[in-house]
């Protein structure tokens, strides 16, 4: 991908936490293993997270929570990870197995992970996603994110 193609709008939005070394190197994990590119970022943050929030009734000062928007539909936390990774390359589609667990169990783990996380990866002032490459991926405006909401 070369960083000066058009912005075309992916199959899922992905919302992260901007400030967070674990989520960082999440986004860089599923963009390497994301072949048919349907995924695109936007930090939790960002003028582009805080309207998906807004307009999917999701609280706007919780950063702890993993959004993955798609097909109109809102996923959350344990969730929208494990559909995320039903969609990479290898055998990470395999974990998608994991849906079988109640999410109240799976969240348990999903919301201890991430009351750790600043702690264990650290924490930073701005996000570290974009290279040259991957600042097509980067939604950051509002207007961008409008065909992420219903």
């Amino acid at each position: 991908m070369q960083a000066t193609r058009k912005k075309q709008q992916g199959r899922a939005l992905l919302l992260v936490d901007g400030q967070c070394q674990l989520c960082s190197k999440i986004s860089q994990f599923v963009i390497a293993r994301d072949q048919a590119a349907c995924f695109r970022f936007a930090t939790l943050q960002s003028p582009a997270g805080q309207y998906v929030l807004e307009q999917h009734l999701l609280s706007t000062s919780d950063s702890d929570t993993f959004v993955m928007i798609e097909d109109g539909c809102c996923y959350t936390k344990s969730e929208a990870a494990l559909r995320v990774l039903r969609q990479l390359k290898g055998l990470w589609p395999l974990l998608y197995g994991l849906m079988i667990v109640p999410a109240l169990l799976r969240n348990v783990v999903y919301d201890w992970i991430a009351a750790k996380r600043y702690g264990w990866f650290g924490q930073v002032e701005h996000c570290l996603l974009p290279n040259a490459d991957q600042q097509i991926l980067l939604i950051e405006e509002r207007e961008e994110a409008a065909p992420y909401v219903k």
